[in-house]
C-alpha cells in the first residue's frame, strides 16, 4: 500500500493567489498523519505548489520542479512543460503517482505524469481525493461571495473535510 496525501486547492482572486492543503496522510483506510505539509513556496516565494498522491513520489517531483524553475528562471509555464515532458518519458519518473498544482500571479496549472498540463479557465486548481468537492465549493464561493482568495481556500477545504474521509481540517495556506 502506498502512502497517500490528498486535497490541494488553489484560488486566484483580485490579484491574490492562495493555495491550501489539508494535513491528512493515509495508508489505505488508515490515517497515518494529521498535520502534513503538502504545499510550499518556491523560487524565492514567487510560486506556490502543492501535491496530492503518493507522498514520496510528490517530494521527488517537487525537487524536479524546483530544478526546472531554476533552469528557466522562474518561468512557471515553461518549467511545467519541461517537467511534464520529462515525467512522461523518463523510465523512473514515469512510475511516480502524484499530481502537482502550481500557481503564480499569471498561471494556475495542474501537472500530471501522463504529460498533461491543465490550466483551468476560472483560476481554480484542485487535486486529490477531495479535489472535486473543493473545486465545487470554491467555485460557489467565488460566484456568490466577496471572500478573499485565502478565505475561499480555507472555507472550501473546511467543506471538503466535512465530506471526504481522506481530507481533514488541519489546513495550511500559503499566499502570494
Amino acid at each position: 500500500m502506498k502512502i497517500r496525501s490528498t486535497t490541494i486547492l488553489g484560488v486566484k482572486r483580485d490579484g491574490v493567489v492562495a493555495i491550501g492543503g489539508d494535513g491528512q496522510v493515509s495508508v489505505g483506510n488508515t490515517i497515518m498523519k494529521a498535520n502534513a505539509r503538502k504545499i510550499r513556496k518556491m523560487h524565492n516565494g514567487t510560486i506556490l505548489a502543492g501535491f496530492a498522491g503518493a507522498a514520496a513520489d510528490a517530494f521527488t517531483l517537487f525537487e524536479k520542479f524546483e530544478s526546472k524553475l531554476e533552469h528557466f528562471h522562474g518561468n512557471l509555464y515553461r518549467s511545467a512543460v519541461e517537467l511534464a515532458k520529462e515525467w512522461r518519458t523518463d523510465k523512473f519518473l514515469r512510475r511516480l503517482e502524484a499530481l502537482l498544482a502550481v500557481m503564480d500571479r499569471e498561471h494556475a496549472l495542474i501537472i500530471s505524469g501522463t504529460g498533461e498540463i491543465v490550466e483551468p479557465d476560472d483560476n481554480v486548481v484542485a487535486i486529490g481525493s477531495g479535489g472535486p468537492y473543493a473545486l465545487a465549493a470554491a467555485r460557489a464561493l467565488l460566484k456568490y461571495t466577496d471572500l478573499s482568495a485565502p478565505e475561499i481556500v480555507r472555507e472550501a477545504l473546511q467543506i471538503t473535510a466535512s465530506i471526504c474521509v481522506f481530507t481533514n481540517d488541519k489546513i495550511l495556506i500559503e499566499v502570494l
